[in-house]
């Protein structure tokens, strides 16, 4: 057993003392503000160019490194025939979120981060067209919502 120092509490008021810091640090970083968390940008992530980028809809980009990607952290309205039987699609105007997302990446210079990939074989992509996130400007701008993961946006 390891070797617990002498205190005026004893071994049972060591122990409690030290759970009660470890549950008072460990709920501090549970309760901590995302706010606090600063967005991430592609000047403080790995990222990789985004050549020749393909837009079908709101929320997909196709790279030619990576082929079919998802952007993270939103869901975006369907193209038509695209909403499967029972799902609760998002609603709004597919056309106008993907010509949106067009727009955003029609200046070039699109960059990405990889973060994983889903269960169709997409890469679940973080892009930037520039400096705006592709993601965080289509919630933004009404054009998709948040769903599948926390996203973190710059404050505006």
């Amino acid at each position: 057993m390891a070797s617990v120092p002498h205190t005026p509490l004893g071994r049972r008021g060591f122990w409690s003392v030290t759970a009660i810091m470890s549950a008072s640090v460990f709920g501090t970083v549970l309760l901590w503000d995302d706010a606090l968390i600063p967005a991430p940008s592609p000047d403080t992530v790995v990222t990789f160019p985004c050549t020749a980028p393909y837009i079908h809809d709101g929320d997909n980009i196709r790279c030619r490194e990576t082929g079919a990607g998802r952007l993270y952290g939103i869901d975006a309205p369907e193209m038509p025939g695209a909403c499967r039987p029972g799902r609760d699609c998002t609603p709004g105007d597919p056309y106008a979120s993907r010509d949106n997302l067009r727009w955003l990446v029609a200046g070039g210079n699109v960059r990405c981060q990889r973060l994983d990939t889903d269960r169709y074989g997409r890469a679940i992509l973080q892009c930037w067209a520039g400096r705006t996130n592709l993601s965080c400007t289509q919630v933004e701008a009404g054009h998709a919502v948040r769903r599948y993961g926390t996203l973190r946006c710059p404050k505006s």
